[in-house]
């Protein structure tokens, strides 16, 4: 792979040289130059290393080309809704802001816990005749109901079915579940954190598979997160205490595959 394909494919990720060096494990001051051109001949183990961050998008590269010619009128910051759905169907991107973000398919790992966490959710649900609908992803969420954003949550809970649009969903979920990856952890921590909020999603918890911790924002009551391990139960707030996830087995998803 070429340190242009790179460039490329970093702008399409939306990745910041920051981002590049903590997925990669270059050094920061590497990673600037390399981008930069200063440095033109990095050491071969710099590529590999490099390279590994872009790997999935070389892999579907016929796919990104295609992004770029549907999307080659704009640029980062720039892009709207109507971009979003010009992308190809098997390339899959979320929208914030008028930025467009890569998202990788989803690990083995990530997929069983985003389902362990939806199965317990949906059989609290239908146990007790609840109104509200559990999701999974992947659902088109237009988060502030204008033609910037558009995310893809691994779980929610919609509460007020008028949202509710062919396509996806019209504004914020009652309740937001995002499992964290390497790759996507900056976007979940920061960028989906505050537009959750701002949005007027009540509640937004996020699963750390690698650190096994549980990190709990209560927008009604607090705007400070609540931190936990993996173990014992975990009332969901909106629920008044009714509803408990069982993080145990979440736990016991990770330990089960830890090369996740």
């Amino acid at each position: 792979m070429t340190i242009e394909e790179m460039k490329k494919y970093k702008r399409i990720k939306g990745y910041t040289n920051a981002q590049v060096a903590d997925l990669s494990g270059v050094p920061l001051g590497t990673v600037q130059k390399i981008f930069a051109g200063k440095t033109t001949t990095p050491r071969y183990a710099t590529l590999l290393a490099l390279e590994s961050v872009f790997k999935d998008m070389e892999e579907n590269r016929d796919a990104l080309r295609e992004a770029l010619i549907y999307t080659a009128h704009a640029k980062q910051g720039e892009y709207t809704i109507e971009d979003y759905y010009a992308l190809p169907q098997e390339h899959r991107a979320e929208l914030i802001d008028g930025v467009l973000y890569d998202m990788s398919s989803p690990t083995f790992v990530h997929q069983q816990i985003a389902g362990e966490v939806y199965l317990q959710i949906s059989n609290f649900i239908r146990g007790n005749k609840g109104q509200c609908l559990p999701v999974i992803s992947p659902i088109d969420v237009r988060l502030d109901c204008d033609n910037k954003t558009m995310v893809q949550p691994d779980v929610l809970i919609l509460c007020d079915r008028i949202k509710i649009q062919k396509w996806g969903i019209m504004g914020a979920p009652d309740f937001v579940l995002e499992v964290l990856s390497l790759s996507s952890k900056r976007k979940d921590c920061i960028k989906k954190l505050d537009k959750y909020m701002e949005a007027g999603v009540r509640e937004y918890w996020m699963i750390d598979p690698h650190q096994k911790k549980l990190i709990i924002y209560w927008f009604e009551k607090e705007v400070y997160p609540v931190i936990c391990g993996l173990d014992g139960e975990v009332d969901v707030g909106i629920y008044q205490g009714q509803l408990k996830i069982n993080l145990r087995a979440v736990r016991d998803i990770i330990t089960a595959y830890p090369d996740e």
